[in-house]
């Protein structure tokens, strides 16, 4: 796997976004985002970028000490990864689509492009516990520095094709270290 960063010679780790969910501080963006069809996970039909059923209007679940039960365990698996909040409050500086619809399918948009980045690093993060050659470790490190882009102000710095190609290389690089996680046993 060629690096993305020409002749960087021993990369530190970036300074990670925060990658654990906080609804608290989010505009309920995977309520939205996301479709989902009645089956084992979800108990309705929901079409992408409109609001769950059960999106309470002022904000939240109102089901949610109850989803498991209420038929919405897929609810219950998911996490943002600290994308909806950092959406929210960074790049849309605490403005929701509540109080301007016209923010709805860009907030949306930004969770589909942001939340598999933040996934990523969370992988490659727990990877960098695995005992592995330097040159493997520097390719993580590599990723890692590509997905956090210096001074990202707009979904539109994650969307470049660095951060782009950083993201697709994850599924490729990762397999490569079940020989060490093996040793390591």
């Amino acid at each position: 796997m060629p690096p993305l960063l020409p002749d960087v010679m021993q990369l530190g780790q970036p300074a990670l976004p925060e990658l654990a969910h906080d609804c608290s501080r989010c505009a309920d963006l995977c309520c939205l985002a996301y479709p989902f069809d009645q089956g084992e996970e979800f108990a309705i039909n929901k079409a992408t970028d409109h609001p769950c059923s059960n999106l309470n209007a002022s904000g939240g679940c109102q089901i949610h000490a109850n989803l498991s039960k209420r038929g919405f365990p897929g609810c219950v698996a998911y996490s943002c990864a600290g994308a909806g909040q950092r959406i929210t409050q960074d790049l849309f500086d605490g403005e929701s689509w509540r109080e301007d619809p016209d923010l709805l399918h860009h907030m949306t948009h930004a969770l589909r492009v942001l939340r598999p980045i933040h996934e990523a690093l969370l992988i490659l993060k727990e990877a960098l516990n695995i005992p592995m050659p330097d040159a493997e470790r520097q390719t993580c490190l590599t990723l890692m520095h590509a997905l956090c882009p210096e001074d990202a102000t707009s979904i539109w710095d994650f969307e470049e094709p660095e951060v782009q190609d950083a993201l697709a290389q994850v599924p490729t690089f990762i397999p490569q270290l079940a020989p060490y996680v093996q040793r390591a046993r």
